[in-house]
């Protein structure tokens, strides 16, 4: 399929797959819907503040303690995941963060459904020994 996109102030034709159209369509057409609903709250009543969040269209400010926090949660995350191997912290990326299934992963990494699970669920161990005894402190 053939789009035609803005960039830097030109109009160019570019030849794309049916799957990049379609999120380009749905897009386009997410953008437009929030424009009317904008435009039919223009003086801010009944204006549904969930839409824009939810649509990723409003300026989300994070305080500096929520910042603070994700950082050091995060920083505990990456502490247990350096804690596996390789191939573990690969496998359980790709079925958590990923949305990966087990098959799926043992196509991509050239093992078994088993193997997978079995590297999946060590780590899902490790991770609630780490925020059990983080409870206990």
């Amino acid at each position: 399929m053939e789009v035609t996109i803005n960039y830097n102030g030109q109009a160019v034709a570019v030849e794309v797959t049916l799957e990049v159209y379609e999120f380009l369509d749905r897009a386009d057409h997410k953008t437009e819907n929030l424009f009317h609903e904008q435009r039919r709250h223009w003086d801010g009543r009944e204006f549904d503040e969930y839409i824009i969040t939810t649509e990723g269209v409003g300026a989300y400010g994070e305080t500096p303690e929520e910042y603070l926090c994700r950082k050091e949660t995060l920083h505990e995350l990456m502490a247990v995941l350096d804690t596996c191997t390789e191939a573990q912290r690969r496998r359980f990326l790709l079925y958590a963060l990923d949305g990966l299934s087990l098959a799926e992963i043992g196509v991509l990494c050239s093992c078994s459904k088993v193997a997978v699970y079995q590297s999946v669920e060590a780590v899902r161990k490790k991770f609630i020994n780490f925020f059990e005894n983080r409870l206990n402190e």
